[in-house]
């Protein structure tokens, strides 16, 4: 998922966290992120070959510098148009021919990502939409979205793991990674939200997969609010699927895809909160992973006098596809260091393993990196 959304949007998403938008006038405002991390893979065992088998994977550091400038103008409270754009210089080392691991080690987007989206010629430009909300009586509300979307701005929430610039990094403790949900291309998002409980739906046309193949993505997501003693939880449940142009394991046949999730946060208290996901998807097309279960817990930084601060730690496990890949498994623990409103810095460690249904080497390592976002 993406990091923040403004304040319309906000009201209907049922995220937290503050808004740093700058109000240019009382119906425009400017906001987004600047982020810049620096990540070191250190390999156990020596060499191995990269994800691609194009080379060996060695013991390096690269880095990256995305920045996310975001545009709103809201002419009144039901209406607003939004626009996201994404800049971004290196890659770090979520190149496939750079590291040996299954998963991006960040899962933000970086320099190849925002060229080309969804091989639909289009470059930098990662949504634009314009929406509707409405109260109704009883307390209730409804929104919907059209335009240049993204599934995970609706799907897949988590107060704990959502978020690759303020929490963890790796892709699979930041949404469902055998979860099929796209970004930025032409859809629709309906919304509709009743005290305690949210229906979310999306529909999306992207320009094409990783077979070059045009597809219609469809979404849901039904999700309660409770309010306990020990704090707020969060509880959804997701079904989606994709239409049948994804190639089977043979490569000779085209096939839909569907999958579950479940995605869960809660509070235990002002200081702990714990999060899991549990996700399984279909096999008929070709996958790398048929299930997910991944969970973790944050410590607000409330407990030791840091307020703004806090710790995470997660970790996933995920197999069962039927491709080359047998597990992929990856524990990760952050600190964020809240400079100031604006600027927070996250040191974070990532040990991930892999197995294979190949001969092929089976890479185990550390990822060592040193995060800054700055939410403006």
């Amino acid at each position: 998922m993406r990091y923040r959304t403004l304040a319309v949007s906000l009201a209907m998403s049922g995220m937290c966290g503050p808004v740093q938008a700058y109000d240019v006038t009382d119906k425009f405002s400017i906001g987004g992120v600047l982020a810049g991390a620096g990540q070191c893979q250190v390999l156990d065992g020596g060499d191995v070959p990269t994800f691609d088998d194009s080379q060996e994977a060695a013991d390096q550091c690269r880095g990256a510098v995305p920045i996310q400038p975001e545009f709103s103008f809201h002419p009144n409270a039901a209406n607003e148009v939004f626009i996201k754009l994404g800049f971004a210089a290196g890659n770090a080392l979520n190149p496939e021919d750079v590291r040996p691991f299954a998963l991006a080690p960040w899962a933000a987007d970086l320099e190849d990502d925002v060229k080309d989206i969804n091989g639909r010629d289009r470059d930098y430009l990662l949504t634009a939409w314009y929406r509707y909300t409405a109260k109704l009586q009883g307390g209730s509300g409804v929104g919907a979205a059209f335009g240049i979307i993204d599934a995970t701005d609706y799907l897949d929430q988590n107060k704990y793991a959502n978020d690759e610039y303020t929490q963890f990094m790796n892709a699979a403790l930041v949404n469902g990674s055998n979860v099929f949900l796209p970004s930025y291309d032409m859809g629709i998002a309906l919304e509709w939200e009743n005290s305690h409980w949210s229906v979310r739906s999306v529909y999306m046309n992207v320009g094409e997969n990783d077979d070059g193949n045009n597809f219609n993505f469809f979404g849901a997501q039904l999700g309660y609010r409770a309010d306990t003693r020990l704090g707020e939880g969060n509880y959804r449940i997701l079904v989606d699927g994709a239409s049948k142009e994804f190639l089977d394991p043979s490569g000779t046949s085209k096939e839909p895809r569907s999958s579950v999730l479940l995605s869960f946060d809660q509070e235990l208290g002002k200081v702990v909160g714990a999060w899991i996901r549990l996700g399984w998807q279909d096999d008929e097309a070709a996958i790398d992973y048929q299930h997910i279960y991944s969970g973790g817990i944050n410590l607000a930084g409330s407990g030791w006098g840091r307020a703004n601060d806090n710790v995470g730690l997660g970790y996933a496990y995920l197999g069962g596809g039927n491709q080359d890949i047998d597990t992929a498994q990856v524990a990760e623990g952050y600190y964020r260091l809240a400079v100031n409103d604006v600027l927070a810095v996250s040191a974070d460690a990532q040990y991930q393993t892999n197995d294979f249904t190949t001969d092929r080497p089976s890479p185990r390592g550390w990822v060592l990196g040193l995060r800054a976002a700055a939410e403006f």
